[in-house]
């Protein structure tokens, strides 16, 4: 599991694509983050928990995102 810290702007799809490559994981940081779900937009600092994906999770990332 990582951290990630926002940047002013950062929305939950931004984030997910520059943690994963795609913004198709947002449901994963959401529930990984219940207690942010009432920001939309993020202002600079906000530490952001970041899972793992499974092997399930990975199939639609692109190749270099895989581990």
């Amino acid at each position: 599991m990582d951290i990630y810290i926002t940047v002013q702007g950062d929305t939950w799809d931004m984030i997910s694509y520059k943690v994963y490559g795609t913004s198709k994981q947002i449901g994963l940081l959401m529930q990984n983050n219940f207690n942010l779900l009432d920001i939309f937009i993020f202002s600079a600092g906000t530490e952001i928990v970041v899972p793992e994906l499974n092997e399930e999770e990975t199939d639609d990332l692109p190749d270099w995102r895989k581990g």
